[in-house]
């Protein structure tokens, strides 16, 4: 024969079951709503959520109650279930009508008789999230084995109301995610850490042709791509944040600009764990096809000039020189003085073009890098710039390098960018007394190197755009002298080839600071 505490254990194994199926948290709470009265043989069960803001019961489900009662709240401490879910403990009244805290509101409003009460918190992780009642035991009174069992009903319910909630959320979080990731424009593919594609969006299903390949690795979405640098070196890095671009030749020309973004998460201990990576890709093709054919045009015209300018210089410095030895009118020798002038300063605008169209196509396996000590280094540009400006009044250079630095980069790529920011600091500044300041020094893993100056300094709006090519800050603002306005543009290019990065800082009437940082490894 069958004893009542096999049934019970049954009935509990079959309520876990039931429990642990349902994730839809009205669907569960309403499954909770049928199974209760069931376990202890109860005419009908209610269950109140926690309101934790306003520290109120509410009724979620309330079977076969009306909707004006389904709507009553009942402070923590109010009623029976106010004072278990108050106090976090069960409790049996099998005759309510004599108890002084049990609240007739409910009955009032719905007309039904309540006789009995078994009340039991539903706690989890130590918090009462909610209580459920039986109401009206069928046959006899509510015992301590029924309460016995109603823990462990309510124990599993608990469980089975915050798994439901936190599915909820993942799957809330997920659809927001989802909804992102639809409407951006740029391709975005988010992976675990080992590169396996838990989404991917349209953009970047088209711009690697997912639909043809059915990749589910990061690796393979891009084996149809040159990648610079190599997946490995993405993959295998420490930073928050890495760049690369891809370039596929064929059908057509097609460049992707590309950011991976490491995610985190916190372990037990606090401590943040990378769990996986955000690849987000920008479709530069237009671009990259500009850039290349400006840069085909550039040394072009660069080339195309520079025989036809050693003609005019070359014949110009004749009939200068020859003006002034036999004594032509002085109109004849000035308008020669000046052909010859302005020739050079031509040629010196073709010479600094072709400069920039030189590094402008520098990649990283094309440098000589070796390593070189900072002081010799800057103590060359620096006497190479005194002679190259020995006309100009009121210039000091200074080096500043108290500590011994090594730097590895190509020394005469690098150089070029050195002397672009000293001939900067040099034209720039129309005042009477003009400092330059070299200075070296190892700070955060890089070799920084700056060029200081005494100069007009630069507007706070302007230095986000100073290092783009052909960029001049205003005349009216700097005196403006002959330029393309491509130093900036070669110093930011020469950093990043090397792997390390430019920036500038800048007061108003006191000056300005040009930092080339690289990689001290």
């Amino acid at each position: 024969m069958i004893t009542q505490s096999q049934e019970s254990l049954e009935m509990l194994v079959m309520v876990s079951r039931l429990l642990s199926s349902k994730l839809d948290i009205s669907e569960l709470l309403t499954t909770i709503m049928r199974l209760a009265s069931r376990v202890v043989g109860a005419e009908r069960a209610s269950l109140y959520l926690l309101d934790e803001k306003a520290q109120e019961l509410y009724f979620d489900v309330a079977l076969g109650l009306p909707d004006d009662v389904q709507k009553m709240r009942f402070k923590l401490g109010e009623g029976v279930a106010g004072s278990c879910a108050k106090e976090g403990r069960s409790t049996i009244i099998n005759d309510v009508a004599s108890d002084p805290r049990h609240s007739k509101k409910a009955d009032s409003a719905s007309g039904f008789v309540t006789r009995s009460l078994l009340t039991c918190p539903m706690i989890i992780k130590g918090k009462v999230i909610g209580v459920v009642q039986a109401i009206n035991r069928i046959e006899g009174d509510f015992s301590e084995t029924d309460k016995n069992n109603f823990e462990a009903f309510s124990s599993q319910a608990a469980i089975a109301i915050e798994n439901s909630r936190l599915f909820s959320t993942v799957r809330e979080e997920k659809r927001k995610m989802e909804i992102v990731f639809k409407r951006i424009q740029e391709g975005a593919i988010l992976t675990d850490i080992n590169g396996g594609i838990i989404i991917i969006n349209s953009s970047a299903k088209a711009y690697l042709e997912h639909e043809k390949y059915k990749f589910e690795n990061i690796r393979d979405a891009f084996q149809n791509f040159e990648m610079k640098p190599g997946i490995e070196s993405i993959t295998g890095s420490d930073a928050p944040v890495c760049r690369f671009e891809l370039y596929r030749e064929k059908p057509k020309r097609f460049y992707l600009d590309g950011s991976a973004i490491k995610l985190f998460k916190e372990d037990k201990e606090g401590n943040e764990v990378a769990e996986g990576r955000l690849w987000i890709l920008t479709d530069v093709t237009a671009q990259r096809l500009e850039e290349r054919m400006a840069r085909n045009f550039l040394s072009l015209i660069s080339h195309k000039f520079k025989t036809p300018l050693a003609c005019i210089n070359g014949y110009a410095q004749i009939l200068r020189d020859e003006s002034r030895s036999k004594g032509l009118p002085d109109m004849v020798q000035k308008a020669s003085g000046t052909i010859y002038g302005q020739g050079l300063k031509l040629n010196g605008l073709v010479e600094s073009l072709l400069d920039f169209v030189t590094i402008d196509n520098l990649d990283a396996s094309s440098l000589e890098k070796m390593d070189f000590d900072a002081s010799d280094f800057l103590g060359e540009i620096a006497e190479d710039a005194r002679v190259r400006f020995k006309d100009t009044p009121g210039l000091i250079i200074k080096l500043a390098t108290p500590d011994a630095v090594t730097i590895k980069a190509d020394r005469k790529v690098l150089a070029s960018g050195v002397k672009s920011l000293i001939d900067n600091a040099i034209k720039f500044n129309q005042g009477k007394d003009k400092l330059v300041i070299l200075s070296a020094q190892v700070r955060d893993g890089y070799a920084i190197i700056s060029v200081g100056d005494n100069g007009p300094g630069i507007p706070g709006e302007e230095l986000d755009n100073i290092f783009h090519k052909f960029y001049q800050v205003e005349a009216t603002f700097t005196g403006q002298v002959e330029g393309w306005g491509l130093g900036l543009a070669l110093v930011k290019k020469i950093a990043e080839v090397h792997g390390g990065k430019v920036f500038a800082k800048s007061q108003l009437q006191k000056g300005s600071a040009f930092t080339i940082a690289l990689p001290d490894k």
